[in-house]
C-alpha cells in the first residue's frame, strides 16, 4: 500500500516528536496479531475440548440431537432432489444444427451425486475439450452461451456443479472443505478423459472455482492430463475483513460451520455491466443468494493463501483473464501470477474497466474468442 504523508503548516514540528512519543506506548502490530494468535489458540482449545464434552454428554444421555440431524438431513435431502429438477429444466442450447446436449450425474470420491451436462460438436473431429468449473454460488448452466460458441469451434465442453451448487448433493451454497471440490475436478477431468481417448483437454475455472482448477493444477496426476488451464476473474487473494475475522474463522469454521455472516443481499454485488446479465443471475433460483456460511468462508481463506505462497510452484501453461474494475476478486493478484509462476507458456488479459463475470460482460463473446484463440495457440504448438 502506497504510504501518504500528511504535512502541517509550521506545525510539523511539534506534532512529530509528539506522534513518536505515542507510538512508544502504543503495542506494535506485530505485537497485536502475535496477541490475537495466541488467543486464538486458547479459545481453539477451549472450543474443542467444550465440543468434545458436549458430544460424550450427548451419548451419554437421551437426546433430541439424533432426531434433529434427522430432520436438517432429510430437508437437506428435499432441497438437493428440488435445485435438481430446477437444474434439469434448465435451457442447455438454442436451436443449433452444429451442437449436442444433455445432462448425467457423476458421483464423486465421497460418494455424492454431481450434476453434470455436457455440449459437443454435432459433425466434425472434436479438436478439444474444455472441463468446465463454475464460480462460488453460480451453477453451470449459466455458461450454455459460452458451451455453443465453443462448439461452433469443435470443442467440446464437459460442466460439474460443485457440492451444494447447481443440482448437486449437499446444502445449497455450503462447502465444507474446497479441496473437496479440488478432489471432485480431477475425479471429474479423469472420468471426461478416459471417454474421449486422445482428445486434448483444457480446465477453466471462474473465481472460487478459478482457485480449486489452479490448485488441482498442481498436482501432477492432474497435470498430466492436461494441455493448460484457463482462469477467470481467480480468487488468489482474499483477506478477511478486519484481522480479527481471520484469526477467528478457524474456530468459528469448527464449532458452527454452517453459521451465515451476514443478511442476504438480492441485488447483489455488481459484477457485470450488463443489466440484463446481472438480472438473470440474481433472479436466478439456482444461483444462492443468502448469507455466506463461516465454513464457506475459511475455506476461502485458506485456498487463497495457499495458493499465493505458492505462485512460484505452478508450471502448467495457462491464460488468466481479469477486467481491472473487478470488485470481488483482485485483479493485481491475477498480475502475480502471471509475474511469478514458473510456467514457459503463460498469458494474461487484463480489460480496461471490465467487472467480475466476464464471460457475462457485454463484451462476452469477445472474451470467449480470446479464450479459444489462446487453446489454438497451446495445440499448435504440439503440431509443430
Amino acid at each position: 500500500m502506497e504510504r501518504i504523508d500528511l504535512r502541517t503548516s509550521g506545525a510539523s514540528g511539534r506534532i512529530i516528536p509528539l506522534v513518536a512519543k505515542v507510538r512508544r506506548s502504543v503495542p506494535s502490530r506485530a505485537a497485536i496479531l502475535r496477541l490475537f494468535v495466541f488467543l486464538q489458540s486458547i479459545l481453539l482449545w477451549f472450543f474443542l475440548v467444550l465440543r468434545r464434552t458436549s458430544r460424550l454428554a450427548h451419548f451419554s444421555k437421551s437426546s433430541p440431537a439424533p432426531g434433529e440431524r434427522r430432520r436438517l438431513a432429510r430437508a437437506e435431502e428435499e432441497d438437493s432432489r428440488r435445485r435438481r429438477e430446477l437444474a434439469e429444466a434448465v435451457e442447455m442450447v438454442e436451436p443449433a444444427h452444429w451442437c449436442r446436449s444433455g445432462t448425467f450425474d457423476f458421483v464423486g470420491p465421497r460418494k455424492s451425486s454431481l450434476f453434470c451436462r455436457y455440449w459437443v460438436p454435432v459433425s466434425g473431429e472434436m479438436r478439444g475439450i474444455l472441463v468446465l468449473i463454475h464460480g462460488l454460488n453460480e451453477h453451470s448452466g449459466r455458461y450454455a452461451h459460452f458451451a455453443e460458441q465453443l462448439t461452433s469451434c469443435n470443442f467440446g465442453v464437459y460442466a460439474m456443479d460443485w457440492i451444494g451448487h447447481g443440482g448437486s448433493d449437499g446444502l445449497h451454497g455450503y462447502v465444507p472443505s474446497l479441496n473437496y471440490v479440488v478432489e471432485d475436478t480431477g475425479a471429474f477431468l479423469e472420468r471426461v478423459s478416459s471417454e474421449n481417448p486422445g482428445v486434448p483437454c483444457f480446465l477453466f475455472g471462474h473465481s472460487t472455482g478459478g482457485a480449486a482448477v489452479l490448485k488441482a493444477s498442481l498436482y501432477p496426476h492432474i497435470h498430466s492430463m492436461l494441455e493448460g488451464i484457463i482462469l477467470t476473474s481467480p480468487a488468489l487473494r482474499v483477506k478477511p475483513a478486519h484481522p480479527i475475522v481471520g484469526a477467528v474463522a478457524p474456530i468459528f469454521s469448527l464449532v458452527v460451520p454452517r453459521y451465515q455472516f451476514k443478511g442476504a443481499n438480492k441485488r447483489g454485488i455488481p459484477v457485470s455491466r450488463d443489466p440484463a446479465a446481472m438480472l438473470a443471475k440474481y433472479s436466478d433460483p439456482l444461483v444462492y443468494t443468502g448469507p455466506i456460511r463461516v465454513r464457506t468462508g475459511h475455506e476461502i481463506l485458506r485456498i487463497t493463501s495457499f495458493l499465493m505462497q505458492n505462485l512460484r510452484s505452478v508450471t502448467i501453461p495457462f491464460v488468466v483473464l481479469h477486467g481491472t474494475a473487478d470488485r470481488v476478486t483482485d485483479p493485481l493478484a491475477s498480475q502475480d501470477l502471471y509475474n511469478y509462476a514458473a510456467s514457459v507458456h503463460k498469458d494474461i488479459r487484463l480489460y480496461d474497466g471490465f467487472l467480475h463475470d466476464l464471460l457475462f460482460e457485454p463484451e462476452r463473446d469477445d472474451i470467449g474468442a480470446d479464450i479459444i484463440a489462446w487453446m489454438d495457440r497451446i495445440l499448435g504448438r504440439q503440431i509443430n
